[in-house]
């Protein structure tokens, strides 16, 4: 057979299976404090994390400690009284002999070796740590891939004591329960929107995948009730990234959309310079403020943060240079700056509203102007900086004025042309994320975004800077982009590892087809090996890999009897103005990936693929249910 097939478990399913083989060794053996049951990265995609089980005579609580390689570098964390203990243990170090204490409470200890491989395969994750452990403490510094590297953390040493070994981009965020929440892994579209968001524990368990029609990209935001905001898609529209939706956190429905088209009109909107028609606007970001009941969308392709009321979904308010916009619209949405020292964000990423009402973001400051301006305005790369910013609005005399800044005065160095992140902890008290600086083959400032600038010979990192009243109390550097930093700790309140088989929740959209049928009779060959073609069928979807020739014809079908469905496959080399994660990036732009959600589908479809003139065999069935 010249196509591969693959039939690939649903991660929660292979995790079910790890923990009951576990559970069952558990319960079968004689395991103690003194003899733990061991098992390394369980879960199979937190390389850094372990599972301990033993049983102790009578109801304790057991606080386990991995040693660090100082004292300072020690994590810990104190579980609820139990006999029978099925422990996380977070935190361990790559290509190390980690020890690790397990002490009962006022009782026995025992301290084991957990040997790790390097994770990194002899990379270097980071550059350099400037803090100290009096500051940094035991929490760390989580990164999220925009590129090749995976999510790690970092401690106060800079040692890497968090790492996932599969793609699962955009934005990481702790929930009020201490889980945490990030993109999936599996990809729905290229060039980055994801089946939806795992609901994860640090060690690896995902409790739930929230599926979503359109898929997820950038960000999402949980709410007083738990429920979720989403950043999605409207897979059969002509447009990207102009949508967000509320999805119920127990069962992953759709409780509430809102189409960025309602309020705003694609048509008469600003250009930034990176604007296309299909990403017009170019949502990075949301932000909910209970105290307007009000919703934040930063737009990078307009230049603006706008917000809209959550119940009516109308428009009250834009932040961003006015320039180009209708005067109707200037007149009645924007703010006049006042003060000193006042300047407009462009491109902006990661808006946050502060406890006061202020309005913080990442100021990516490309190209430093409007596209109406480029001629006269635009910054080079090597002129340019970029900053994080905080706002204060009056909406009653839509008057704005600028409170703070940190990393125009840093220039080019500090400069991101897409993505990062901006973090409140308290007045004063900030973390600001420049994760896509980049540099071209000669080492000077890159025009290109980081995601294209190795095929080009240059290279990619990150610098991520917390400052407090002005001091910089920390100053992480690690090569490659990453989409954001977040600072948190690994172990939260209470258990941190619930047993039992993950939910897949929430349903896929229908994949879109291409309408005009092409009559072609079958040639009865299978497709040629030159194409190195392979399918990869889930549970809810299947994706078709192969290789063709630029500019070649290509169309997949599913066939049964008289039903036909049909995907286009371009192979045609795309032209990127914004690429926010190019984890999924091929370097062969010969390479295609197609995946087609079983949603709308029902019965046994033959996969049969048209190449130019000719209609080839796969020999494979999908079957879909």
């Amino acid at each position: 057979m010249s196509v591969k097939y693959i039939l690939e478990k649903h991660l929660i399913d292979r995790q079910a299976e790890a923990e009951e083989s576990m559970l069952k060794e558990f319960e079968a053996g004689n395991f103690t404090i003194q003899n733990p049951l061991v098992k390394y990265n369980l879960y199979e995609v937190s390389p850094l994390s372990a599972v301990v089980c033993f049983e102790t005579k009578s109801e304790t609580p057991v606080t386990i400690t991995v040693l660090g390689k100082t004292k300072e570098a020690n994590i810990s964390h104190t579980f609820p009284k139990a006999k029978k203990h099925v422990l996380p243990v977070v935190g361990l170090y790559s290509n190390y002999a980690n020890q690790v204490e397990i002490r009962a409470y006022r009782g026995e200890s025992n301290v084991i070796t957990i040997d790790v491989p390097d994770v990194y395969n002899g990379e270097n994750p980071i550059y350099h740590m400037h803090t100290t452990p009096e500051y940094l403490q035991d929490n760390v510094i989580m990164v999220s891939p925009a590129g090749l590297q995976l999510s790690s953390a970092f401690d106060y040493a800079g040692d890497a004591r968090w790492h996932m070994n599969v793609a699962c981009v955009f934005d990481i965020k702790r929930l009020k329960n201490g889980n945490l929440i990030m993109g999936t892994h599996r990809l729905l579209k290229m060039p980055y929107y994801m089946s939806g968001l795992y609901e994860i524990s640090p060690c690896g368990k995902v409790y739930k995948e929230f599926r979503l029609p359109g898929g997820y990209h950038h960000d999402e935001f949980e709410m007083e009730d738990g429920n979720l905001l989403v950043l999605t898609d409207d897979l059969e529209s002509d447009t990207v990234e102009d949508m967000c939706v509320l999805i119920d956190r127990n069962t992953g429905e759709i409780l509430k959309t809102w189409d960025y088209k309602k309020f705003l009109n694609p048509e008469t909107v600003s250009h930034s310079g990176s604007w296309s028609e299909e990403d017009w606007f170019h949502n990075n970001a949301v932000w909910y403020d209970k105290n307007t009941n009000s919703l934040t969308f930063s737009g990078r392709h307009i230049d603006s943060m706008v917000n809209i009321d959550f119940d009516s979904g109308e428009l009250n308010w834009i932040i961003g240079d006015p320039a180009g916009w209708p005067q109707d619209m200037v007149d009645k949405y924007f703010f006049k700056p006042i003060g000193s020292n006042f300047g407009w964000q462009y491109e902006q990423h990661a808006n946050v509203i502060t406890p006061n009402g202020d309005v913080m973001c990442f100021d990516n400051h490309h190209y430093g102007c409007k596209q109406v301006e480029r001629d006269a305005k635009n910054l080079a790369a090597k002129d340019n900086y970029s900053r994080g910013v905080r706002y204060r609005i009056n909406t009653e005399d839509m008057t704005i004025e600028q409170v703070w800044e940190y990393g125009k005065d840093r220039g080019a160095e500090f400069f991101s042309p897409y993505i990062c992140n901006v973090e409140y902890y308290n007045e004063g008290h900030y973390m600001i994320h420049s994760g896509g600086i980049a540099y071209d083959k000669d080492g000077a400032p890159s025009e290109a975004l980081g995601a294209f600038v190795k095929d080009l010979g240059g290279t990619c990192r990150s610098i991520t800077v917390e400052v407090c009243d002005g001091k910089v109390m920390l100053d992480l550097e690690v090569p490659g982009n990453y989409y954001r930093a977040e600072k948190l700790k690994l172990y939260s309140d209470g258990i941190n590892l619930e047993l039992g088989k993950g939910q897949i929740l929430g349903k896929m959209g229908h994949t879109k087809e291409f309408d005009t049928d092409i009559p072609m009779e079958n040639s009865g060959e299978m497709l040629p090996e030159s194409c190195n073609a392979r399918i990869e069928e889930e549970i809810d979807r299947f994706t078709f890999f192969s290789r063709f020739e630029k500019g070649q014809m290509v169309m997949m079908l599913l066939e049964q009897g008289d039903e036909v469905h049909r995907y286009y496959i371009s192979t045609t080399a795309v032209a990127y103005l914004a690429m926010c994660c190019g984890t999924f990036l091929d370097s062969d732009e010969r390479n295609t990936r197609t995946s087609v959600n079983k949603a709308g589908l029902k019965g046994v479809y033959d996969v049969r693929v048209i190449v130019d003139d000719k209609k080839y065999e796969t020999g494979v069935k999908i079957t879909c249910e």
